[in-house]
């Protein structure tokens, strides 16, 4: 039996991630990043500045306008 869900990314893989509109409200670790491995789910406030970075892991975020 084959699974067709889609592969989730791992969390806390990479420092900088550029976003999009469509990915608000943003969190770290993402949606779609891999949870059993990671720090508690917490939302970034990246409207107003266009960055963010997560007081957690220091992952660094940018919306790409």
């Amino acid at each position: 039996m084959t699974s067709t869900a889609p592969q989730k990314l791992q969390a806390n893989a990479a420092q900088q991630y550029e976003v999009e509109p469509a990915d608000l409200p943003l969190s770290c670790p993402m949606p779609e990043m891999t949870l059993w491995n990671s720090h508690p789910r917490v939302f970034l406030a990246i409207e107003e500045t266009g960055h963010a970075k997560c007081p957690y892991c220091g992952a660094e975020y940018s919306l790409r306008r």
